[in-house]
């Protein structure tokens, strides 16, 4: 039996939670088109006949502006102690630039010691051949650059179609230790469901917002008393709790119906809006929300 824990690093929006999501086979990371969508070390479970593995989806390597910011990074970085497997993710669609150099250096060291570094290059989809090509050598000379010698393995994939996700999976087992599983085998993720569904309900803010207000969107359920869930949303300011709830409550209605369709039968979801200014820069804040 082999098992043990994976990485999955990279800079913001290169799609490392759909990576996750399609490793395991089914959703146990929110998405969206929004950069910085996770803010949590998500763990997500692979079975597979004499392994299991078990992928950490991170917050994206960034240069923070909040303290928020400062937290998901810190998080992103603690995700790297103590892991067997490091997967860099880098975006096919995209120039290869100093916050990919960051994260394969940041993998490539973290990987060392556990027999190198493995880099998914994501979005093949949606790039020309000829981008990939750069691409994988432009990260190719980059891990080269901050980590000369270093046995690190690419993988071209397509993380939304699935393409190439199960020859990472591969490569991934053959590099995990021997030892037992850590997981019971029907076990995907052991997110908390109170996080869990908070964590819904933001997804589906992030696909009705706008601007700046994903940044200044937060969730957490308050209250469980299974059928019965209240989820408070938290905003920053007057003029985005009103579009959060829409007019005449539509908004809010839609998430409600969005999140109930993903819980089991039954569930009754209670969604309220608060405003706490400058949530993102106040640890005190910070640290009752969670994060």
């Amino acid at each position: 039996m082999r098992a043990g824990f994976v990485a999955v690093i990279g800079r913001p929006n290169v799609g490392k939670s759909t990576l996750v999501n399609a490793m395991v086979g089914q959703k146990v990371s929110i998405t969206s088109s929004r950069p910085n969508t996770t803010r949590h070390n998500v763990r997500g479970i692979v079975h597979r006949p004499g392994a299991q593995v078990v992928l950490v989806d991170t917050p994206g390597f960034h240069r923070p502006r909040t303290a928020l910011g400062e937290r998901l990074v810190e998080a992103a970085g603690a995700s790297l102690e103590d892991v067997d497997v490091v997967v860099a993710v880098v975006d096919a669609t995209a120039a290869i630039g100093p916050g990919d150099r960051l994260v394969v250096g940041r993998g490539a060291a973290a990987a060392g010691a556990q027999g190198g570094l493995l880099v998914a290059v994501n979005k093949v989809d949606v790039a020309r051949p000829a981008q990939v090509l750069e691409r994988l050598a432009s990260v190719a000379e980059a891990v080269d650059e901050v980590a000369p010698g270093n046995d690190a393995e690419y993988f071209p994939l397509a993380a939304a179609r699935g393409t190439g996700v199960d020859a990472l999976v591969d490569a991934i087992v053959e590099r995990l230790p021997e030892g037992p599983p850590y997981y019971p085998e029907a076990m995907v993720s052991d997110m908390p469901e109170a996080l869990q569904v908070a964590e819904l309900v933001r997804e589906q803010l992030l696909k009705r917002a706008r601007e700046e207000l994903p940044h200044s969107i937060a969730c957490r359920v308050t209250e469980w008393e299974w059928p019965r869930i209240r989820c408070e949303i938290v905003v920053e300011r007057d003029s985005q709790k009103g579009i959060v709830i829409g007019r005449g409550g539509e908004v809010l209605k839609s998430v409600g119906m969005a999140v109930r369709a993903q819980l089991p039968p039954g569930a009754y979801l209670e969604l309220f809006v608060r405003v706490e200014k400058h949530w993102q820069q106040r640890g005190e804040a910070l640290d009752r929300l969670g994060y």
